[in-house]
């Protein structure tokens, strides 16, 4: 561990401090339009920009990447993003914000990118579960973090945004100053929307169904507790501790996956997540710490639910389309998290705050209803399932999400293509298996 820690301690550092000035902007915009009475909708609106610049962002990374390496990519985009930040200090005009919010969606997935491609390159198989450990350590503590600045100001003035813009352009200097240059290029993942379409349609539908809860939550789970009569320091709380809610349900979920039918797993974590989520959506105020209790069980099992559907996604894949599932269960999930935050946002303006965690009853019950169904014809899986991968619940990831699994070595690459006979190697695979090689 210690090994680990003197390694990789620059992008341990660059992520927490990126991830600190991402969660106090995304809850800042979030708690300053609702206190200004800006429509749900156009708080919605502003969530949905930003996702929308985490999908195109993991088209234009692959290329920023492969054109000036790593360190210039990186820098470039916290340079574009801090200007971004103090840009909404500029103007209130918000179609600039809309914008604004989608260019630091796209310089965000690029740094994503940059940090996970690293990590990758320079770990070693026995050590990358511990690796991406602490990676996912970094940027649950990096959000949570975010919401304790925000309590201990306890205003959202514009100077918030000065503390973002702080946060942001020192994420620059680990990364910089380092001298392990390393990182290999990378190549786009490959899109095979009609295979995963016919192979595994409901679990593509569960994805988009899980996308449009996570975006709700980021861009509206603030809006909700001002209009639980929260203050701005109890609301930066209740942020907190309901995205901390995400890293406590990982490792639990890793021991959990790895020995019981994923299947049924994704089917009660669905219906724990409608019924925790039920008692917000109905009773009109609660004390602060039951609403604290409830929302940290729905938090949970929110942040359970993308981790499982990836880890079913990749046992009925075979392994040489597993990099090319990854993006497409990316966009799957990104286009959910454009389109939840913009349905949501709209329903919460006429009938009031309760109507989040009533979506988020809808998506329990939606993701409970595809995963109880089975299919009659017979799926592919592969005879042993994949190790469960702590990993984060939205697109606070970069396309190479699903080939950190420890699994995906070269060495499980090659014994998967021998075992293929040659007429069914086709070209497209082979370039898959090699992409997946330089990405373990």
């Amino acid at each position: 561990m210690k090994n680990i820690l003197n390694t990789f301690l620059p992008l341990y550092t660059t992520t927490l401090l990126m991830l600190l000035g991402s969660g106090l902007l995304t809850t800042y915009i979030s708690l300053r339009l609702a206190h200004e009475d800006v429509s749900g909708t156009v708080i919605g609106a502003i969530t949905a920009a930003n996702y929308l610049g985490l999908v195109i962002g993991g088209k234009v990374g692959h290329n920023l990447i492969a054109r000036v390496g790593h360190i210039r990519a990186y820098v470039s985009c916290a340079g574009i993003i801090t200007a971004s930040v103090v840009g909404h200090g500029l103007s209130d005009f918000i179609p600039l914000w809309i914008f604004l919010r989608m260019v630091i969606g796209l310089c965000m997935m690029c740094q994503y990118m940059v940090l996970e491609s690293w990590l990758n390159d320079r770990a070693e198989s026995s050590q990358r579960g511990a690796i991406f450990g602490l990676y996912m350590v970094a940027t649950y503590l990096g959000l949570c973090g975010g919401q304790i600045i925000l309590m201990a100001a306890a205003g959202t003035g514009p100077s918030m945004l000065l503390i973002v813009a702080l946060c942001f352009a020192l994420c620059l200097v680990p990364i910089a100053l380092t001298t392990r240059t390393t990182a290999q290029p990378m190549t786009p993942a490959p899109m095979e929307l009609g295979y995963f379409f016919k192979a595994i349609p409901k679990l593509l539908a569960a994805t988009l169904v899980m996308g449009m809860a996570a975006g709700a939550f980021y861009g509206l789970a603030p809006v909700y507790a001002i209009s639980q009569g929260l203050t701005t320091r109890q609301t930066g709380l209740f942020m907190g501790v309901t995205i901390f809610a995400g890293m406590v349900s990982q490792f639990p979920l890793s021991w959990l996956s790895d020995r019981y039918d994923r299947q049924h797993l994704l089917f009660y974590t669905a219906v724990l997540f409608a019924l925790a989520s039920l008692p917000l959506s109905v009773l009109p105020h609660l004390g602060f710490y039951w609403l604290l209790g409830m929302a940290f069980i729905s938090s949970m099992a929110m942040f359970s639910l993308y981790p499982l559907g990836v880890a079913i996604a990749n046992d009925r894949v075979e392994p040489e389309r597993r990099v090319s599932l990854t993006a497409c269960l990316l966009m799957a999930f990104g286009v959910g998290a454009c389109i939840g935050p913009l349905i949501t946002g709209a329903i919460m303006q006429p009938f009031g705050g309760n109507v989040l965690y009533f979506c988020f009853t809808l998506c329990g019950a939606t993701i409970g209803a595809i995963s109880w169904i089975r299919k009659r014809q017979p799926e592919i899986i592969v005879d042993a399932p994949l190790p469960h991968v702590v990993m984060p619940d939205s697109l606070m990831s970069s396309p190479l999400a699903v080939a950190l699994n420890p699994s995906m070595d070269e060495d499980v690459i090659q014994e998967a293509m021998v075992d293929t006979p040659a007429e069914e190697a086709a070209p497209e695979d082979t370039d898959t298996v090699e992409e997946t090689n330089t990405r373990p």
